[in-house]
């Protein structure tokens, strides 16, 4: 497979067929390269589509990358005899150049090109669900809804522990609130989040799908609808009077906010063939926070940058 440039396809299946791809320069323009973070680069050719076709005599390769020289004798690069490099592990991200020297003919001097690239690093956006909730409540100063607070968090833990997924609560307050036509009542306004961890560490055997973080994430989410949907039924059938605080029948509101690790940003503009990853941000950028875009930063001098 040849190619100037990685195609929407290639992406979403990159990490399956690195080994495959091979990525060719051109003198017009430097090319774009997207390569997984902490991953390995696909094959990146110091040849342009031209001289791939060419019969070149004593050929001469040299790479250059943002901290210098390139070289096999450092384990996160490889260079071919060939002059094909793959980046291992990558991280750093910048302007790549590749200098050939070559003949076409024993006879004549020395030719030299050089090829640029632009290796940008990316991650597949994360995602959580931010769910707001209301419970009817004793007087706000009463330190039982402290307790309470941290048990239903605890509890909703419990339910998505098993899928390595993980309840934090953003926030908790306590409201007067006055209800149509009656007297004010005690609210606790609860807003708390769900996020997949990390499982590329953990020991858990688990088939692949059900190891993918957005099939985790959507388990979850299930889970906690089902558990405030039980509290409704419990209640219903019960002869027994109110607790004293009780979930609030159709106040669980759910919206799911995608988000980059900061220093990074999706921008469909700049990055076409990338239109949906998180791309580090480039000079001139920034993402401070867990934000979707990098923001304007005439300052910025370096990949992706945290702050202005």
């Amino acid at each position: 497979l040849l190619t100037v440039q990685p195609s929407k396809r290639f992406l979403r299946s990159a990490a399956l067929r690195q080994n495959s791809l091979k990525i060719v320069g051109s003198v017009v323009f430097p090319v774009k390269v997207y390569v997984k973070l902490n991953h390995n680069s696909p094959r990146i050719l110091c040849l342009t589509n031209h001289l791939r076709n060419l019969e070149l005599i004593d050929p001469k390769f040299r790479w250059n990358g943002p901290g210098g020289g390139l070289s096999s004798e450092n384990s996160s690069v490889e260079i071919s005899p060939t002059g094909t490099l793959i980046l291992r592990n990558f991280k750093l991200s910048g302007v790549y150049t590749c200098s050939i020297f070559y003949k076409l003919t024993a006879m004549q001097p020395y030719k030299n090109l050089s090829i640029k690239y632009l290796i940008y690093a990316y991650s597949d956006p994360k995602a959580y669900y931010e769910f707001t909730a209301r419970y009817h409540t004793a007087p706000c100063n009463n330190y039982y809804n402290t307790y309470f607070e941290r048990t239903l968090i605890q509890i909703l833990n419990k339910l998505v522990d098993e899928l390595s997924c993980e309840v934090t609560l953003i926030k908790a307050e306590c409201h007067h609130v006055k209800m149509q036509r009656g007297g004010l009542q005690n609210e606790i306004f609860f807003t708390f989040s769900v996020a997949s961890l990390d499982r590329e560490n953990h020991n858990r055997l688990c088939q692949e799908s059900a190891c993918d973080a957005f099939h985790r994430l959507n388990k979850a989410k299930h889970l906690i609808e089902r558990f405030f949907k039980q509290q409704v039924e419990v209640s219903r059938k019960s002869s027994e009077p109110l607790p004293e605080i009780y979930y609030i029948e159709g106040t669980l509101q759910m919206v799911r906010i995608e988000h980059c690790y900061p220093g990074y940003g999706i921008n469909a503009l700049i990055h076409p063939d990338c239109p949906e990853c998180c791309v580090v941000c480039s000079p001139g950028s920034y993402n401070p926070s867990n934000g979707i875009h990098c923001l304007r930063c005439d300052s910025s001098l370096i990949y992706g940058a945290t702050k202005c």
